[in-house]
């Protein structure tokens, strides 16, 4: 009898295991069905500051503070599914035989500011990142930080001495944009790069920008001739192309400043360890914000930053600990037009320097115009 009660407990059990495993089974299937679904479901979620509602509807549910709708896609819609097209769109790409290398961006929520839109960091940043995509990319790439293998060997890197980039307007968050960029040679031992900022969907032409580069022994820390062997490796890719024309650039000297010439001054300035980038000295991205540290702060929320240009003087490392120097231009009515043909209504000349010693760093120029006003509200965050 206990034979058979332990043969039927047996039996039982194996079969409540198959039926377990069956059931497991099952839930496996059911899960990835669902996470298929979702690969394939891409929503966006929008604040609806145009036409703000309390209550929004989508697939008969109510919604509170936010409209929710499909993301566009940045393919076409015959290739949504292709996983290979569409990292290939994100990833970039050569056209024009090569000499341009195209790259497309969603701007993130982290890459925006107050007014809800991208900042002049958020462009130099991509900017630096399609410049490095482009190295990368085109099968140069040694062991540096963008330097060619020729470089490498040699302990060189890039680095640039003068930017100037002009904004006609900024994307927002979700935003798809899409950036080329190509070199040409520079005098005798410099290298200019440049850059064009569209929107990806109606191609409009948003930013652009022009920037001069040097070579620097990575060791001594001091700037050197451009090597015949890198010269070589990257003439191929040169191309006779501005994308601000001479007589739109800005190549007019920036004036220093001094305790005596500047209107505010901002001390105290600390670059972290995250300011560092692979290159052992600050990025050259950070010193665009500790410049804005001493801008009027009516003027950071009451007009748009649309024209900067920065001259690079000297490294950064964190250990350095900095000041900032604005102060507005003198000659507000001699000045050249802005890129979109008017004149900036605000000028500002800008140091940003050694903090014990007084030693430069970077001097720049901005223009500013006033924002259009918006009545922003978004409910329910």
């Amino acid at each position: 009898m206990a034979a058979t009660c332990n043969a039927g407990r047996h039996f039982l059990t194996d079969l409540q295991k198959a039926e377990r495993r069956k059931k497991n089974a099952t839930w496996g299937i059911e899960k990835l069905e669902f996470q298929s679904l979702k690969r394939k479901q891409r929503f966006l979620v929008r604040a609806s500051a145009n036409n703000p509602q309390s209550l929004r509807m989508i697939n008969g549910k109510k919604l509170n503070g936010v409209y929710v709708e499909e993301a566009p896609s940045l393919v076409r819609e015959s290739s949504i599914d292709d996983d290979e097209s569409l990292h290939a769109c994100l990833r970039g790409k050569f056209v024009e035989d090569r000499f341009v290398y195209r790259q497309t961006f969603i701007i993130r929520s982290y890459e925006i500011g107050p007014d809800k839109t991208a900042t002049m960091e958020t462009w130099m940043n991509l900017l630096q990142e399609t410049a490095l995509n482009h190295v990368t990319s085109s099968g140069l790439a040694g062991n540096g930080f963008g330097a060619t293998r020729e470089m490498s060997i040699r302990k060189l890197i890039w680095v640039v001495t003068r930017i100037h980039i002009q904004v006609q307007r900024y994307s927002c968050w979700g935003d798809v944009v899409e950036i080329d960029t190509w070199v040409d040679a520079e005098g005798k031992n410099g290298m200019r790069r440049d850059w064009i900022i569209r929107d990806y969907h109606t191609q409009e032409i948003i930013t652009t920008a022009t920037s001069t580069w040097v070579i620097m022994n990575r060791e001594t820390r001091r700037l050197c001739k451009i090597p015949e062997q890198v010269r070589q490796e990257v003439l191929p890719f040169y191309l006779n192309r501005a994308a601000i024309s001479t007589e739109n650039n800005d190549l007019e000297k920036i004036d220093k400043l001094t305790d005596d010439t500047a209107e505010r001054i901002r001390s105290g300035l600390a670059p972290r360890w995250s300011d560092m980038d692979a290159n052992q000295h600050v990025n050259n991205v950070k010193y665009i914000g500790w410049i804005l540290e001493s801008v009027p702060m009516r003027v950071l929320e009451d007009y748009s930053l649309t024209s900067m240009t920065l001259e690079y003087r000297r490294e950064c490392r964190q250990s350095n600990l900095l000041e900032s120097l604005t102060s507005p231009a003198f000659d507000q009515e001699d000045r050249s037009k802005s890129p979109n043909h008017r004149k900036p209504e605000l000028e500002y000349t800008h140091l940003l320097r050694m903090q014990a010693d007084k030693v430069e760093i970077v001097r720049a120029r901005s223009e500013w115009q006033a924002k259009e006003k918006h009545n922003y509200r978004i409910s329910g965050i």
